[in-house]
């Protein structure tokens, strides 16, 4: 994608209107796609331990956090921030490592938004 910038000159020559305008053209720099951090369902994992992971590693309230993993449960799977591929492949790999250190077997993945 294009974008045209349009700079007038400061000396327009009479017998052309159009030679006072001079047009520079540079290449729009693109947003970096964005990734969904998904939060996964299982029979295991204590809700309250969910809830603590949604407040450690995505700065949720008690209240926001709970919704969540009320989703999470009824549903099966929950987006719980969008980043980042870099933020979003560090958040999933801080909750998968956890998890596992508080032998849960929770599961956190990553995907990119449409």
């Amino acid at each position: 994608m294009l974008e045209h910038q349009w700079i007038m000159s400061d000396k327009p020559d009479d017998d052309d209107p159009e030679s006072s305008v001079l047009v520079q053209t540079r290449p729009k720099t693109k947003r970096p796609p964005l990734y969904k951090v998904l939060l996964l369902n299982d029979d295991y994992t204590p809700m309250e331990f969910v809830v603590h992971v949604l407040e450690r590693f995505f700065s949720m309230t008690h209240a926001q956090a709970f919704e969540i993993m009320l989703t999470v449960h009824k549903k099966g799977v929950a987006v719980v921030g969008v980043f980042s591929h870099e933020i979003a492949e560090t958040k999933v790999g801080q909750v998968m490592d956890f998890a596992r250190r508080h032998q849960h077997p929770l599961q956190c993945t990553m995907e990119r938004e449409e």
